[in-house]
């Protein structure tokens, strides 16, 4: 392990000293938790006469396939950051790319950013709390500023408009294979009530508590931009507002931390125009269905033999979205106050 590590501090490095950082050594590599499909690396870099400067690699290693979940290569993943940065929204800085070829597989290097990541401490972190009324608000705004991007303005993404992205969703639902009648009635809801002639722009497609650096000054950084597609902006609002992102503060739609009016405010504050709330409330339907099909999709893969732990805790959430299907579908039902 200790040999594998200066060997990634090693192509760091170099891929640093080629990105421009003369006499670039690197120190303290500690890797972070999370990420699935990819790596993140904690480092400083250190180079002669200037500051240190705190660095987190993000990497796929060359040894592992490349999941495809979105946006096809980190290299897109890094242009993608570099142009946003330019429009004004708040991105970690880009500091050098791994070059091809490289020991350490293919990535990026970019700051890292101060700040608050975990969602449930998000919402109960006393040095927050001034903080915390406002970030709907403010998460409604950044949106905006995403969503005004010109497509020129970004590299070239893959596209899923509305009636594409429904389609999509059921043919996952039968590939799972699960009798799940909750998502089979969901899905002929949204048959009849998902807006299908929304214009598209480029969204986040992960935007959500859990994705954000917050601090005492609000949100300093919006990070995990691999799921990034040009689609349905209103599908960015609802995804945030789904309920397993309210991390058990279900009273506020908007991340546990805001109520749709103040994200929707925030969102016309920030130019991104006025949202019908039943448009808004059929992306909530479709985004808790696809939640329930990503949760239903780790149960699938545990039952073929992926066995991790947090594949079993994802896989019994499949549950938790039938719950929360229902009392969107049927908010006034007797059975809510029995």
């Amino acid at each position: 392990m200790v040999r594998e590590r200066c060997g990634l501090s090693d192509a760091i490095a170099g891929a640093a000293e080629q990105g421009g950082c003369t006499g670039a050594n690197v120190e303290g590599l500690k890797r972070l938790s999370g990420g699935a499909s990819k790596e993140s690396w904690a480092f400083t870099l250190r180079q002669p006469g200037k500051p240190d400067r705190q660095m987190v690699l993000r990497c796929q290693p060359a040894e592992k396939r490349f999941t495809h979940t979105g946006i096809e290569s980190l290299n897109v993943e890094a242009g993608l950051l570099k142009a946003l940065s330019q429009q004004g929204v708040p991105v970690p800085e880009i500091f050098f790319e791994l070059p091809e070829g490289s020991e350490a597989g293919e990535g990026y290097a970019m700051a890292r950013i101060e700040g608050e990541t975990v969602g449930v401490r998000i919402l109960k972190s006393p040095e927050l709390a001034s903080v915390r009324p406002k970030l709907a608000f403010e998460c409604g705004q950044i949106l905006a500023a995403i969503h005004a991007v010109p497509r020129s303005g970004h590299p070239v993404l893959s596209e899923l408009p509305p009636g594409a992205a429904l389609e999509s969703l059921r043919q996952r639902h039968r590939d799972i294979g699960q009798c799940r009648p909750v998502f089979d009635y969901a899905l002929g809801w949204l048959d009849r009530h998902l807006p299908k002639d929304e214009p598209t722009c480029l969204v986040h497609g992960d935007f959500r508590n859990g994705n954000l650096v917050i601090g005492p000054d609000g949100v300093r950084a919006v990070l995990d931009w691999e799921l990034a597609h040009v689609g349905a902006p209103v599908s960015d609002l609802a995804w945030l507002c789904v309920t397993s992102w309210r991390f058990q503060n279900p009273s506020l739609p908007a991340g546990g931390f805001g109520t749709r009016e103040q994200l929707l405010a925030g969102y016309a504050d920030g130019g991104g125009g006025d949202v019908r709330p039943e448009s808004l409330h059929a992306w909530e339907v479709f985004q808790t269905l696809n939640w329930g099909l990503m949760c239903a999709e780790a149960g699938r893969n545990f039952m073929e033999g992926v066995r991790t732990v947090e594949g079993a805790m994802i896989a019994r959430r499949a549950s938790e979205t039938e719950f929360d299907l229902l009392q969107l579908l049927h908010p006034e039902h007797e059975a809510w106050h029995a």
